[in-house]
């Protein structure tokens, strides 16, 4: 499984149930690497989509244990009520094909059982209230690739690849 992320400098995710920075040059990576694969999502990042829908030509699998299996089945994703029950789910495709794209409960819960994070590093500070876990802090996450900053949108980003030397099984 390989979590895909956007952080400023302070590893601020989100706030306000959105997005920090709206740049398009990340926004294109993002798409790059999940269009045609599997993406892990919570709830909250489901609504906060346009219209509230699941992501075109991707699959979707939400977590929320009060959804509605006819709202699912109606807008197109598969509705998991658990992680346990979200990780049966992921561990019918690749690992390489599934994504976490959020939100920051989703991230902490499924970080341990991913093999990869990309991070794309915002040098900014995006006054976040919703935070992603400090890779370069944890032991068993290093730094393999690190892109040549770009700058787009206004902000200075970079495009990160981060490998976990011991990620945990799906199950």
């Amino acid at each position: 499984m390989i979590s895909i992320v956007a952080v400023d400098k302070n590893w601020g995710i989100g706030k306000n149930n959105g997005l920090l920075f709206d740049i398009k040059a990340d926004m294109r990576h993002f798409v790059e690497h999940t269009r045609g694969k599997v993406v892990v999502m919570g709830s909250n990042t489901l609504r906060s989509l346009p219209g509230g829908m699941p992501l075109k030509n991707r699959v979707n699998i939400v977590l929320d244990p009060e959804g509605s299996e006819k709202d699912a089945s109606a807008k197109g994703y598969t509705l998991v009520r658990s992680p346990e029950e979200l990780l049966h789910a992921a561990a019918n495709y690749p690992k390489d094909e599934v994504y976490v794209i959020g939100g920051g409960m989703m991230y902490r819960t499924l970080l341990p059982y991913c093999d990869e994070a990309i991070v794309t590093k915002v040098r900014a500070d995006g006054d976040a209230e919703v935070f992603y876990e400090n890779l370069d802090a944890r032991p068993e996450w290093t730094l393999a690739e690190e892109s040549a900053p770009v700058s787009d949108s206004g902000y200075t980003i970079s495009f990160c690849t981060y490998r976990n030397s011991s990620p945990l099984p799906l199950v």
